[in-house]
């Protein structure tokens, strides 16, 4: 008989407002995907966290047994390798917290069935920064070099000589909660599960812009800007959708799975020319924009914390310590046009919730773009 076991691993923030808000919602969502684990059929689950009394409170909601268990100073290949080893793990089923928020229970069902493969193979929800993955053969990593954080899974794996496979670019398997902005979007929506429903229906409006922008997506007089980590695929799937035209300049792609020293090519247009600048040019060109203001602001030291992160996605400028991104925050909270600021999710599963939300009381059918025509072939062309 294969043991096969789910493992969750979330990090408690720090008290900051946007911080508290994301860990709280992840709680919400933790619970929701323990529910639908154990609706497909697992009987362990294994949660990392530094949260000592999160277990309490989970089991309090879910009648699935969780076993709690925590490291540090943490590193996420060491501490899959430890739980592999300490279970005797045949296969994993693997969840960053934020992420599985909207898999169905088919879904999750999947999920399980590959993690019992005979062969070493990984499913991934994105082979390029890694959110949640189901692993055959788990016993083979004990030994192995895993990285320190979960997004660069996929390379490591692939190195290892596991077979990978990437699941289909949707809703499901790109979401996560990694910032406010996450939220703001999937309140606009009616997904989730009932905690994590439950939770944001307390939460009211948590950002005013994300409405505004909304309202473009179905005007075909509107241009959108895209800026960031934007995958073509999800790109080509976000324009098929709304009504809108829509621009992006991508870059920073894999920047904390396949770190570039070298920078990007806007991080150092837009220190140079100034906030005020850049959005007055946004401006002229574009009726609304989305930005991942990771790439685009980091400096050579890195980010800043994630107190100012969320703060800046939240327009609290008030609240940020990092002059740069203080400022950038209040220009685009001035700008003429709707700016939503946001992180790599933003722009993955972020657009993916953007192309559903938006047709909310509108007519479905105007969203649908014209059929393609399949030429037939002459008689004297075959």
């Amino acid at each position: 008989m294969k043991h096969i076991a789910a493992i969750i691993m979330h990090h408690a923030f720090s008290q900051s407002l946007g911080e508290k808000l994301v860990c709280d919602a992840r709680e919400a969502s933790i619970s929701d995907l323990i529910t639908t684990l154990c609706q497909a059929g697992l009987d362990r689950i294994l949660l990392v966290t530094n949260d000592e009394h999160l277990e309490d409170r989970l089991h309090a909601s879910n009648a699935c047994p969780i076993v709690s268990t925590s490291s540090s100073p943490f590193h996420f290949g060491e501490t899959l390798q430890e739980l592999i080893s300490k279970y005797s793990l045949d296969g994993i089923v693997y969840f960053g917290s934020g992420s599985g928020a909207l898999l169905t229970d088919q879904k999750m069902k999947t999920l399980v069935s590959f993690a019992k493969q005979d062969v070493p193979a990984a499913l991934l929800n994105n082979f390029y920064s890694c959110d949640f993955a189901a692993i055959a053969q788990a016993r083979t990593l004990v030994r192995a070099d895993l990285p320190a954080i979960d997004n660069s899974l996929g390379f490591a794996l692939s190195r290892l000589g596991f077979s990978c496979f990437s699941l289909p670019h949707d809703i499901s398997t790109q979401f996560d909660i990694d910032t406010p902005t996450d939220l703001s979007i999937l309140a606009t929506t009616e997904l989730g599960g009932e905690t994590l429903r439950t939770f944001l229906e307390q939460q009211g409006p948590i950002h005013s812009t994300v409405s505004s922008l909304i309202n473009h997506l179905t005007s075909r007089a509107s241009h959108l800007y895209l800026i960031g980590r934007v995958n073509p695929v999800t790109w080509s799937h976000f324009e098929q959708q709304i009504a809108c035209r829509t621009s992006a300049l991508a870059e920073g792609r894999g920047m904390r799975a396949y770190p570039n020293s070298k920078g990007t090519f806007l991080r150092v247009d837009s220190r140079l020319d100034k906030p005020h600048a850049f959005f007055s040019r946004l401006a002229s060109i574009a009726d609304a924009a989305i930005i991942d203001t990771r790439p685009l602001l980091r400096g050579k030291g890195g980010l800043p914390s994630r107190a100012d992160r969320f703060a800046s996605d939240l327009y609290l400028p008030e609240l940020i310590k990092d002059q740069l991104w203080a400022t950038f925050t209040r220009q685009a909270m001035m700008a003429s046009i709707p700016v939503v600021l946001g992180g790599h999710s933003l722009v993955s599963g972020g657009l993916y919730l953007l192309g559903n939300a938006c047709w909310k009381n509108h007519d479905l059918p105007r969203r649908l773009h014209p059929e393609t025509v399949i030429w037939k072939r002459s008689n004297h062309e075959q």
